[in-house]
């Protein structure tokens, strides 16, 4: 009898053991499951995924369809960036959805602004019998519009794209901050930026204002000083192919001054698919002496005035010409 209770206590010890095993067991399974297989685990990987700019892995998890547009920030360098805004980033817990499906809410700061975003996933097939899988919810990606005045070629987050027509539309996954901007030697339009949450939100267009660099501007007001100064230098009162005249009813008994004392104002525009220079101004001063034929005194002349006149604009790649146009 004694030696029977012995081997009934051994057994109820290892049976206690194994039930502990078996226990921890199910603990383990049920904490990997939840880590490493469970929908926040699908969401981790695709946000990985779009921070490494790995576009097809991302579009993999993610099993969106491309909509017709440019992709050129689909992938590498263009997707990395989209994601360096996108701070403080935290994964919620599941929300239970009908059909067995479940919701996990992304929460994120981009420039200080809150925003949020959220993914659907469906149960796939288990895995090794005891992990589960998840698959986000088809979806189809989201695309903004850029169009840039006067160009044809523009860069979204630092890559170079083609713009036909100063237009085009962009295929772009989310969470993701997207920056277009136009550069250039001569021309450039500021950045503009858009933070994309949702397949479904709407993101407004992106127009991207080109205007005139200071490189430009300063050397067309260099070639219209240099054509005013060379004008100043004609001693008469109608200097050849310039703006400014003088007349006088008396003889001019002295050398005639020309000097300049205000410079046009430089503007550049679009229109009409070019850049036009706006209206110039010239305030130019005459001085010499003239002698009245009536009573033969002499006397000092010195007038200013303002005089106006135009200018046409030709650019070809980086050279920029610039010729003044005069009525009479």
């Amino acid at each position: 009898m004694k030696n029977g209770a012995k081997l009934i206590k051994i057994g109820a010890a290892w049976l206690l053991i194994l039930m502990l095993a078996i226990a921890a067991a199910i603990v383990t399974i049920s904490v990997v499951n939840a880590q490493s297989f469970g929908p926040q685990r699908t969401v981790q990987n695709y946000l990985d995924a779009l921070r490494a700019g790995d576009g097809a892995k991302a579009l993999g998890l993610l099993n969106a369809r491309v909509p017709a547009g440019n992709a050129a920030v689909l992938d590498g360098a263009g997707l990395a960036k989209s994601q360096e805004s996108i701070k403080d980033v935290s994964i919620g817990k599941p929300v239970d959805q009908p059909n067995g499906q479940r919701k996990v809410t992304v929460s994120y700061h981009v420039n200080g602004t809150e925003l949020a975003t959220d993914f659907e996933l469906e149960p796939g097939p288990s895995h090794w019998l005891f992990f589960d899988s998840w698959t986000i919810l088809p979806t189809t990606l989201p695309t903004i519009n850029v169009s840039v005045v006067n160009a044809t070629e523009a860069q979204v987050n630092g890559v170079a794209v083609n713009m036909p027509g100063g237009k085009n539309t962009f295929a772009v996954f989310y969470p993701g901050n997207y920056e277009a901007e136009y550069q250039s030697s001569l021309f450039a339009a500021a950045p503009v930026t858009r933070s994309v949450s949702s397949p479904l939100a709407s993101v407004p267009a992106v127009a991207l204002a080109t205007g005139p660099t200071s490189e430009l501007l300063s050397q067309v007001d260099a070639t219209i000083h240099q054509y005013l100064d060379g004008c100043a230098k004609q001693a008469v009162l109608m200097p050849a192919n310039c703006p400014m005249s003088a007349a006088t009813d008396n003889r001019v008994v002295s050398p005639i001054a020309w000097s300049i004392v205000n410079y046009p104002s430089i503007s550049i525009t679009p229109y009409g698919g070019k850049w036009i220079m706006g209206p110039l101004t010239v305030k130019a001063q005459v001085s010499y002496q003239e002698q009245n034929l009536f009573t033969g005194a002499v006397a000092p002349v010195k007038h200013a005035e303002d005089f106006g006149f135009t200018a046409k604009l030709a650019i070809s790649g980086t050279t920029v010409s610039v010729t003044p146009v005069v009525s009479y």
